[in-house]
């Protein structure tokens, strides 16, 4: 594996982002629909993107939301979405990019990361408990509420 890195969203790699290609099954699990709903609510001061790099290509993105007011737990310090290209699963991308976010809680003084998913063959359940999720609840729709102590 070459070196990662991360970079903010820019005119440059924001296309790049959004084009990421994903395995076959994995882009019905992108977005859950609690985090759809909740998107709308997003307030761009408490979100956190960026790119992660492989030299120069963009292979992840990872977004976060850090808003210690939300009336929901699980939104307060929250891995928002995380995009790997299919051709570099496999290889700590995912892992480096949650390392990162999880820095960043630190930083501003969390002490767990939270994130939803949906359950199922293709979905990111294997990832998110490799990497330490815990599962400590479910949603309305039946998605599970993951926890990462920090």
């Amino acid at each position: 594996m070459s070196d990662l890195r991360l970079e903010d969203l820019s005119a440059k790699t924001i296309v790049a982002a959004n084009s990421l290609t994903l395995r076959p099954g994995q882009e019905q699990f992108v977005v859950p629909p609690s985090y759809a709903l909740a998107d709308a609510a997003i307030n761009p001061a408490t979100t956190w993107g960026r790119v992660v790099l492989e030299d120069d290509e963009v292979v992840g993105f990872i977004r976060g939301n850090f808003d210690p007011d939300s009336d929901k737990p699980e939104f307060r310090s929250a891995l928002w979405r995380i995009n790997v290209a299919a051709d570099a699963q496999g290889r700590g991308v995912g892992r480096f990019a949650i390392e990162e976010l999880a820095k960043e809680a630190r930083r501003r003084g969390f002490d767990r990361l939270t994130s939803i998913w949906e359950p199922g063959e293709d979905g990111p359940e294997a990832f998110f408990l490799s990497v330490g999720f815990e599962i400590v609840g479910e949603t309305e729709y039946g998605e599970r509420i993951g926890a990462l102590a920090l």
